[in-house]
């Protein structure tokens, strides 16, 4: 990041919505993400998709990596004007016990999707061995 925070309105961060010019909404933040739509492994669409608001929440559900989160300083163009938001719009600032929060959601989830089936085999195989037995 730059030392000296450019304040950027929400209608400037609006205006660059397209793949020849694509900025996001961070975490209170702008990004001209535009030199690395070719790279991004998601696809630039992604990306394009996600202009013209409050990218925080895309960002940050996907879960990207500490790499992915630090790459972001070379693309930062600087703070959002967070008084030119629109009424009604409602910008969601993410802490880092919010993102711990919902990482331990996630791995709870993928444990479950993994352990059901492991264990509806485990109870099938019990009975069916237990139903031979009384044959």
């Amino acid at each position: 990041m730059t030392s000296d925070n450019k304040v950027v309105s929400f209608e400037e961060v609006s205006k660059h919505n397209r793949k020849t010019d694509c900025w996001l909404i961070i975490s209170g933040k702008v990004y001209d993400v535009t030199a690395f739509l070719d790279d991004h492994p998601g696809g630039d669409d992604v990306l394009v998709l996600a202009t013209e608001k409050d990218a925080t929440e895309d960002f940050e559900g996907v879960g990207h990596s500490q790499d992915a989160k630090d790459m972001l300083k070379d693309y930062y163009v600087g703070e959002l004007d967070t008084n030119t938001l629109t009424r009604g719009y409602k910008y969601k600032s993410y802490s880092k016990t919010a993102s711990s929060n919902q990482d331990s959601e996630s791995s709870s989830t993928i444990k479950l999707t993994f352990l059901l089936p492991i264990l509806s085999v485990i109870l099938a195989y019990v009975l069916y061995y237990f139903s031979k037995k009384e044959v």
